[in-house]
């Protein structure tokens, strides 16, 4: 099956769906719809935040401990404060630091070196930061690809996916979501030199960050198919050499520290207990799980695995830019052929936000026909949302 164009064409909209405008203070204008898709997930966030405050409070726990400190959150912490070179031997493995990629725990660096601020402030600051500009990043796309109404929607469900209370902690999904978008955004608009350097930079965020180079990697072979390799831009070769040196880069690095230039960084991971072993290792769990049960957080970690996998389905069929189904394919492939940490397959799912493209399309659809029908789906979202958010972060006591 064939891909829409690379650069689609703006959805045809109607008056109704027009950006209405308002000055800025410095005299340039932001579009209305942009500013009340961004206050709809800001407001569906502080919101999450103040259930998981109130459920924390009443556990007697800390909530700004639990969203800064938490799980992965406390390595990154100890890399900013201290560099690389902590390994802690448990009897589930050898966890070193270096799985743990570098652009997020440098800027927490850079930020607790020139502010006031404490590496765990930094580093909520900086996640929150990143969500918001992601949120951005994701509605432009959305706006390009389907028009404002869907592209409002789509940042609204991010901000409510089951556990989307990852964007408000200190983790490195909200960095990459926003690198990404931005990334893919470039892509689309044929800002080359643009898409390669936030594809590097996705890359230096998160080992799943690869799947944003590949997005890029793909445009860019698309649209030399396209000319025929003809006139190709030097700012196209640029930007596909640019795409992939971040993770690469840190590969790299690592496997020269381990003595195993290629390797290294894999064999970390599977120190870790996680190693690409083609979805063995997650069947093998699935199949304990039906067998045993489990906490709820298992089930509810395979059902978003399979509701993902439908939604790229979807996605193909609805025939989207080859940049979002490469970049959605590769994190789902990633997701599911990883083997370890079964509970953190939807968190790895986080950035892929072109899944839920066909799913805003029907509930602006929803919305014309059966207004109440739409409204009762978000607040149903909503609810799921924030609840499920406090309890894997209070209650749960399992690792994101």
């Amino acid at each position: 099956m064939t891909h829409a164009s690379t650069v689609p064409a703006p959805a045809v909209e109607g008056p109704g769906d027009r950006d209405r405008v308002r000055p800025a203070g410095d005299g340039r204008r932001l579009p209305t719809t942009a500013v009340a898709a961004l206050g709809l997930f800001v407001a569906a966030r502080v919101c999450g935040g103040l259930v998981l405050a109130a459920v924390a409070r009443s556990s007697g726990r800390d909530p700004v401990l639990l969203l800064g400190g938490s799980w992965d959150s406390a390595w990154y912490l100890g890399i900013a404060a201290h560099g690389y070179g902590r390994t802690q031997h448990t009897p589930a493995g050898i966890h070193s630091d270096l799985a743990f990629f570098p652009l997020y725990p440098g800027l927490i660096r850079v930020l607790t070196e020139f502010t006031p601020l404490g590496g765990l402030a930094a580093g909520l600051l900086l996640s929150w930061t990143a969500a918001v500009v992601a949120a951005y990043g994701i509605r432009l796309i959305g706006v390009r690809l389907h028009g404002r109404a869907v592209a409002t929607v789509l940042v609204l469900l991010w901000g409510l996916l089951p556990h989307s209370v990852v964007l408000s902690m200190a983790y490195t999904e909200p960095v990459l979501t926003a690198f990404a978008a931005w990334s893919l955004y470039a892509a689309l608009t044929r800002r080359w030199v643009w898409a390669g350097a936030l594809a590097a930079l996705a890359g230096l965020s998160r080992p799943n960050g690869i799947a944003v180079a590949a997005a890029v990697l793909a445009a860019a072979a698309h649209e030399v198919w396209r000319v025929r390799g003809r006139g190709v831009s030097h700012r196209l070769w640029t930007g596909a050499a640019l795409a992939p040196l971040g993770w690469g880069g840190y590969v790299l690095w690592v496997g020269r520290r381990r003595g195993d230039p290629l390797g290294g960084y894999f064999t970390v991971q599977r120190l870790w207990g996680s190693r690409f072993d083609f979805g063995r290792g997650s069947l093998r769990f699935v199949d304990h799980m039906l067998l045993h049960g489990t906490r709820l957080l298992f089930p509810m970690a395979l059902m978003i695995v399979l509701v993902s996998t439908v939604l790229f389905a979807l996605l193909i069929v609805d025939r989207a830019p080859l940049p979002l189904v490469v970049y959605s394919g590769v994190l789902l492939l990633v997701t599911l052929g990883g083997s370890g940490f079964f509970e953190s397959k939807p968190r790895f799912l986080l950035p892929a936000f072109p899944l839920l493209i066909v799913v805003a399309r029907a509930l602006v659809r929803t919305a014309r026909a059966r207004p109440w029908h739409a409204a009762v789906v978000a607040c149903a979202l909503a609810g799921l949302s924030l609840v499920y958010g406090a309890y894997l972060v209070v209650l749960a006591r399992s690792p994101l």
